[in-house]
């Protein structure tokens, strides 16, 4: 790299604009959404999809609510012309879909794009050309005439080929491409030739498509494009202005959001971002970003792991398990602090009467997009106490005690600093069951009891309890059960404890509620031992809590 780029790169040039107004925008409506996952999607793929992949993906995107699909490049080739002309000769295409195929200004490629969708209902043929300076110099060598007349060249053929196919509804939509690296008052002075041409008007509206077919600034310029333009096109009713945002720089769902804000009314993109290089705006992104901020996208995600695994099918390209709201781990929490936070949000979100979602660290509820909740706590190394509670939660219905959670994570952490990997369920209430003694064999296991009351409000517990083998009845008496058990191993075991704190819960409803029970107790070394119970009567899990801190004093 060079230690000063300068030399070689230049600064993209800012557009004069003081008075712009998209930066006090909000947006507070959806915009039409285009997919070119079939066709700049396509294109992009190492192995381009055959009829099936594409037919499935088709399907996919009229079930998600797509109300605009580009479907091919029909002059491309056989595969793709054989593609379009079977959605028409089938019958595929629902009435109120609208499919488009794209074009250069070539008038046998012209002809081919309105033969492969001559039939159809509706039909939208999308004529480009590029016009900035670098392409008119380096790929044309033209000059702006030059450049301009390919352009309305083309427009002419589009009309001409429309009157050759009156049964199909013909739509037109124009992309003077390289739009974002172009001069504005060229770029405008061709989409206005276009419209010329197509008689374009606000009962029939041309489609001017504005790509960032190479992201090569910060996306407010792009907005400050798109808002210019919008300024400053002399019919802005009898044209649909749309963006095409490609990702270069990263920032393509920036510049979609802020070219919305400056006027835009389409975006065209694809699912997750597919696209030549870095790729095409990400359509799911963008439309879960308006979600987020209370606004009907129109389009459905509510199932968004089916669609991953459709595209990811089709495309044969993975979606990152980073990807925003559709990766594996984007609702995962790892981080103890995250995780706390996590928890408490949830709960808190339990209790509040007020309906809008407000939980830390989680900009959508997981559930509206089809994700579980379990999914969104995981634990390793790097885990704190609040996420193996929400586990244990989740999973076996205990609620444990502030400092119980305490405890019981630092045998989390040497399991997971013992195996060096990401803990499941199962891996945590195998450590649970351990650490509090809660399967068979435990030393100190419950057989049965008895409790009594006697004069005075004092009781007794009499119970047969199996210890390294051998079963012994110990006895005691107290002013409760709890004290009765623990005056029964003092004398039977020489075990002293006393109850620091106890609490219980019910877990499960109906039939099948059991109890947990959980017990802090000081032992007569000053330290704190923790029990737990589980049980279908609470009295005995209570019992099965102090046995189990009893073990854990014992040592």
């Amino acid at each position: 790299m060079l230690r000063d780029p300068s030399v070689k790169y230049r600064s993209f040039p800012t557009i004069d604009m003081p008075d712009r107004q998209w930066p006090s925008r909000t947006i507070t409506k959806a915009p039409r959404w285009l997919s070119t996952d079939m066709r700049d999607g396509n294109q992009a793929l190492i192995d381009p999809m055959n009829a099936e992949k594409k037919l499935r993906f088709f399907e996919m995107l009229v079930r998600l609510g797509f109300k605009e699909i580009e479907v091919g490049f029909p002059s491309a080739g056989a595969t793709e012309f054989d593609f379009i002309r079977s959605l028409v000769d089938a019958d595929r295409i629902p009435d109120d879909v609208f499919v488009q195929v794209l074009t250069q200004s070539r008038r046998d490629l012209i002809e081919k794009s309105f033969e492969s969708l001559a039939g159809a209902r509706t039909a939208v043929v999308h004529l480009y050309n590029a016009v900035s300076p670098a392409w008119r110099r380096i790929v044309f060598g033209m000059d702006r005439e030059g450049i301009k007349q390919i352009a309305i060249d083309g427009a002419n053929i589009l009309r001409e080929q429309a009157e050759k196919y009156p049964e199909t509804d013909w739509r037109f939509e124009y992309s003077p491409e390289t739009f974002s690296t172009a001069e504005l008052d060229f770029s405008l002075e061709v989409c206005e030739a276009v419209m010329d041409v197509l008689e374009a008007s606000p009962e029939r509206p041309v489609i001017l498509n504005l790509p960032a077919t190479v992201e090569a600034a910060t996306p407010n310029i792009y907005a400050d494009q798109i808002e210019w333009f919008c300024r400053n096109l002399t019919r802005r009713d009898s044209a649909i202005i749309s963006v095409h945002p490609h990702n270069d720089r990263g920032t393509g769902v920036a510049a979609a959001e802020l070219a919305v804000m400056a006027g835009a009314d389409r975006v065209e993109g694809c699912l997750f971002g597919n696209g030549e290089r870095t790729g095409n705006v990400d359509l799911v992104t963008l439309a879960l970003n308006l979600y987020t901020q209370g606004v009907d996208p129109g389009l459905d995600f509510s199932n968004v792991s089916e669609v991953v695994g459709t595209v990811e099918y089709c495309n044969q390209l993975p979606v990152h398990p980073r990807h925003p709201y559709a990766g594996e781990l984007v609702f995962t929490a790892f981080s103890g602090s995250h995780q706390d936070a996590i928890k408490k949000g949830f709960a808190a979100q339990a209790q509040r009467n007020d309906r809008y979602w407000d939980v830390p660290y989680l900009p959508i509820d997981p559930e509206d997009i089809g994700c579980s909740y379990e999914a969104v706590i995981r634990v390793n190394s790097q885990s704190g106490k609040g996420g193996v509670a929400w586990i244990l939660e989740q999973d076996k219905g205990l609620k444990l005690p502030k400092r119980l959670q305490a405890d019981f994570s630092r045998y989390v952490q040497e399991k997971a600093d013992a195996v060096s990997r990401e803990l499941n369920a199962a891996d945590i209430w195998e450590t649970f069951e351990a650490a509090y003694h809660l399967g068979g064999g435990q030393p100190f296991q419950l057989i049965d009891y008895r409790e009594d009351s006697g004069a005075g409000g004092a009781r007794s517990f009499v119970g047969r309890i199996l210890s390294d083998g051998q079963e012994q009845t110990v006895s005691g008496r107290g002013n409760g059960l709890l004290s009765s058990v623990l005056a029964a191993l003092r004398d039977g075991y020489g075990i002293e404890l006393e109850i620091a704190d106890y609490q219980e819960h019910a877990i499960g409803h109906g039939t099948d509620v059991q109890a947990a029970a959980y017990v802090e107790c000081k032992g007569c070394d000053g330290r704190n031992h923790f029990g737990v119970g589980i049980d279908t009567d609470v009295a005995t899990a209570s019992v099965k809590a102090i046995l189990s801190a009893a073990t854990a004093a014992r040592g």
